[in-house]
């Protein structure tokens, strides 16, 4: 069994799909070592194991709104683009959505994953309470009034537990419109960086680092807000645009300022179609947004080298939350995001160079992409990491839920 992108061969040694959370608990609870899969939308083994895998796909999918509370219950291996048509249906969505719809709520909520917008939190800033099953077979719920539990379990790595469930606050529907810009002049960019980035609901750049231009703009703006009539020297694209220059539009979201529903305008790409490019990598570093120019700068420095490897790379934003490993933590924030060539093992060989680059600025991998986990002082990055160690070490102390990854990021092994 592969991942999405097939560049990673799962090492599983046997591969189970309960039927129900009472199932999964037995199964849990007799375990060496398992691990959950989702949409397998990883591009690194954060969710490997070489004992059980466990498939989510086969439990009850769930999604139960609560309109007095605005708040709705999830099934962990629902996808967010299930989720948003059942809560479009009774009027309601959610604060942001990733680019793509396709992946399980549990598996984004876990790794950090986001949306884009100066003032929109992660998808995990939604999460009023999460379910898990523990080491023990356990099934617990924790919601904000627990504190560091909870804190320390939503943006967990899947080190304390497999997620079965999640309550999202809700909010009501919205319309939204979507606008592509081409060849912003970097030289206006890096100057008004923060104005550009805050113009829109959500906000994405796209460049390879090449050049005196950013190749796109993509702007997300609530319907009712007038159009930008000038936008620091970049022109409006006058046909629906891809973020890789040579793959069709057809398979994104609609532009154009055509206005549409929250749920076909925040993501990049429709739910209906397979999503971007299929045979591709993925990284991904979040710093302080007021280190963006610089940084920008420094990954500029490295394009000879970079581009050749590059599809594209995004620029967005993110707002502060309080989960103890979210790359989001405590910082508004900016994300570099890499769609590299599926060339690994140069892609892997240039890492560490970008990393040393953006090391300076606080940078922060993403959980679920491809980075090197030896090269980051964990404890200076997170101020709760210690916090977080002790607690997965507490909850799980025959490491049935570690796998190399997560030993590399949280320290000495425990004992199997």
């Amino acid at each position: 069994m592969k991942n999405w992108a097939g560049n990673l061969e799962y090492a599983s040694a046997d591969i189970q799909r309960p039927e129900s959370v009472a199932e999964l608990a037995e199964l849990v609870a007799r375990s060496d070592r398992i691990k959950a899969l989702g949409s397998r939308h990883s591009f690194n083994t954060v969710g490997d194991t070489d004992g059980v895998h466990v498939l989510l796909d086969a439990l009850p999918q769930q999604v139960e709104l609560d309109r007095e509370r605005k708040t709705v219950r999830v099934s962990g291996g629902v996808s967010y683009g299930a989720l948003c048509r059942v809560l479009e249906k009774s009027g309601f969505a959610i604060h942001n959505l990733a680019s793509l719809p396709h992946i399980s709520v549990a598996g984004a909520v876990q790794t950090g994953t986001h949306g884009s917008g100066v003032n929109n939190p992660s998808l995990a800033g939604a999460v009023e309470s999460i379910d898990l099953v523990r080491a023990s077979g356990e099934q617990v719920t924790l919601s904000r009034a627990d504190g560091g539990d909870f804190l320390a379990s939503v943006v967990g790595l899947g080190a304390l537990g497999i997620v079965t469930g999640l309550e999202l606050a809700v909010r009501p529907s919205f319309r939204m419109r979507q606008r592509v810009l081409e060849d912003l002049p970097w030289e206006r960019a890096l100057e008004k960086l923060n104005a550009i980035l805050s113009s829109a609901y959500s906000v994405s750049l796209f460049t390879d680092y090449a050049g005196e231009t950013i190749s796109q703009v993509w702007l997300k703006a609530l319907d009712g807000e007038p159009p930008l009539q000038e936008f620091f020297g970049a022109t409006p694209a006058q046909r629906p645009r891809h973020p890789l220059p040579e793959m069709s539009a057809e398979n994104c979201t609609l532009q154009l300022d055509e206005p549409g529903l929250w749920l076909d305008r925040l993501p990049h790409f429709r739910h209906e179609f397979t999503p971007s490019k299929g045979e591709e990598l993925q990284s991904e570093f979040i710093l302080p947004l007021a280190h963006a120019p610089a940084a920008l700068q420094a990954v500029r420095a490295l394009a000879d080298r970079l581009a050749p490897l590059l599809f594209v790379s995004e620029v967005r934003t993110g707002a502060a939350d309080e989960f103890w490993l979210s790359p989001f933590y405590r910082q508004q924030s900016v994300a570099l995001h890499f769609t590299w060539k599926p060339l690994q093992r140069e892609v892997e060989a240039f890492l560490p160079e970008l990393e040393a680059a953006l090391r300076p600025f606080g940078a922060r991998p993403h959980w679920g992409k491809l980075f090197s986990p030896d090269g980051y002082d964990w404890e200076k990055l997170y101020p709760r990491f210690a916090d977080f160690r002790s607690f997965a070490a507490a909850g799980d102390p025959e490491g049935k839920f570690r796998n190399g990854l997560l030993d590399s990021i949280l320290g000495v092994a425990v004992p199997r």
